[in-house]
């Protein structure tokens, strides 16, 4: 990789791994729907911002059907599954779930048509099934309803996910991805918006939970979005993709050493099984698959 390339992946990785420590510390200060909402408007308006700054116009009118399915789904439902799974399932195991969005988007994508399964991305998908089965059917903590709607919650964001991706290629190739992130967070946001009249925010937030919250939609959102859609146009979206493997291993290593999180063996022998089904599914294993582009 060239060293621009190098460098932004690394940010992503680092930054994406570090994003599940501050969800914990964000939901509990604004409550899972706070922390979806706000985040996506103050991600959402930070482009906006910088946007006019540097005089890029954000033509989102022409885009709003699917603006708003994006928003529904990459942002408003990925985020509040991870925002709901992360404080009840831990740091960890959101983390390794959220690997298995490569898997859905392959599934989705050959429904639509759009991606063909290979005899190596099957076996992929089915390790896949394997390492979710294990990770979630032999937790290390006991298995309490709040632990299995936290599973739920974690699935039905990758998914939404991985059906956002999807549709995204569909309807948004080659448009500009300031407008996509922009637009997409600003849509998720105001979706999400009114479900405070249902889950309120719990508490008088303080001024580092606002400065989180701040970091976690300027820096964690907005910024990281856009470098990813950049990586996506130089070296393609698979070897792009790949850099969720990254953030896992960030995350899992930062719930364990300061957040004293535990995995059984076969949670942990499961989340090797799910990233040996990814790296399948995206033709990352070394002499499998096509040689991808650099």
């Amino acid at each position: 990789m060239q060293p621009r390339v190098l460098a932004a992946y690394s940010f992503l990785a680092i930054t994406w791994g570090l994003s599940f420590l501050v969800v914990l510390k964000v939901v509990h200060a604004f409550g899972w729907v706070g922390a979806v909402s706000l985040r996506s408007l103050i991600a959402g308006g930070t482009l906006a911002v910088l946007a006019a700054l540097l005089g890029r116009a954000l033509r989102l009118r022409p885009l709003l059907k699917p603006l708003l399915v994006v928003g529904a789904t990459t942002v408003a439902g990925q985020l509040i599954g991870l925002s709901y799974a992360t404080p009840r399932i831990g740091t960890a195991m959101s983390a390794i779930l959220v690997a298995t969005i490569p898997l859905f988007s392959m599934i989705i994508g050959r429904v639509w048509g759009l991606e063909k399964i290979t005899p190596q991305g099957l076996a992929g998908l089915l390790l896949g099934v394997l390492g979710i089965v294990m990770l979630v059917g032999f937790p290390a903590q006991a298995v309490t309803d709040d632990f299995i709607h936290g599973c739920i919650a974690s699935v039905f964001g990758c998914l939404c996910a991985a059906f956002g991706s999807n549709y995204a290629s569909l309807r948004l190739r080659g448009q500009d991805p300031w407008t996509v992130t922009g637009g997409a967070f600003l849509a998720g946001g105001l979706l999400t918006l009114p479900l405070l009249w249902v889950v309120p925010v719990p508490t008088v937030p303080q001024a580092s939970d606002w400065l989180l919250l701040a970091i976690s939609g300027a820096v964690m959102s907005a910024t990281t979005y856009v470098l990813y859609f950049g990586l996506v146009a130089r070296i393609g979206a698979t070897r792009t993709i790949s850099v969720e493997f990254v953030v896992t291993l960030v995350a899992v290593l930062i719930g364990a050493l300061f957040l004293g999180e535990a995995l059984s063996l076969l949670q942990i022998v499961g989340g090797g099984v799910i990233l040996l089904g990814c790296m399948l599914v995206l033709g990352l294993l070394p002499g499998r698959g096509k040689r991808l582009p650099s």
